[in-house]
C-alpha cells in the first residue's frame, strides 16, 4: 500500500469523510457538509457499536477514502454472520488510483477475519460505473434491493 494507511476514523476525520460522502451528484442532494453535528453524532453511535467499523484511508496527512463495514449476525444460511459495505467513497484525485480496490479487499479481508461467510452491498442504479467495478472484484448483482424512505 505504499504510503496509504488504512485506520479507524477519528472525529478529525469526520469533515474530510463528509466532504467525500457529498462530492458527487447523489450526495449532494443528501449531504450537508455545511452542519458536521448530525455527522458528528452518528460517528459517536457508530463508535460505540462493535459491530461497526467506519474506516478512512490517508495518504500522508489527508483522508483520500473511506468506507463503512457492519458485521451483522444472523440466522439464515445456517446461522452465518455477514458484513454490509456502506458508504465507499474516494476522493475525486484518487479515482481510478486503485484505491478503491484496496479498501474493498480490505473490507474482505476485515469480514473474513470476523468470521463472516458473505459480504454485501447495494450501490445505486445510477451508479454503473460502480457496478463494473463490483463485479469485476468478483462481486454479482444477485438480489434486488428495496428501500423504504422513513
Amino acid at each position: 500500500m505504499g504510503d496509504l494507511e488504512i485506520r479507524a476514523t477519528t472525529e478529525d476525520d469526520i469533515p474530510a469523510v463528509v466532504a467525500m460522502l457529498a462530492d458527487d451528484p447523489l450526495g449532494a442532494q443528501r449531504e450537508s457538509p455545511d452542519d458536521l453535528n448530525p455527522y458528528l453524532a452518528a460517528f459517536e453511535r457508530l463508535s460505540a457499536d462493535p459491530n461497526q467499523h467506519l474506516i478512512v484511508a490517508v495518504r500522508g496527512d489527508r483522508v483520500v477514502g473511506t468506507l463503512q463495514l457492519t458485521i451483522v449476525p444472523g440466522l439464515s444460511r445456517r446461522g452465518a454472520t455477514r458484513s454490509v459495505i456502506e458508504g465507499v467513497r474516494i476522493h475525486a484525485a484518487e479515482r481510478g488510483s486503485g484505491l478503491g480496490t484496496q479498501l474493498i479487499e480490505w473490507a474482505v479481508d476485515e469480514s473474513r477475519r470476523q468470521g463472516c461467510h458473505l459480504v454485501q452491498l447495494t450501490s445505486d442504479k445510477s451508479r454503473t460505473d460502480a457496478h463494473r467495478f463490483y463485479e469485476r472484484l468478483g462481486f454479482s448483482a444477485s438480489h434486488t434491493g428495496f428501500k423504504l424512505q422513513l
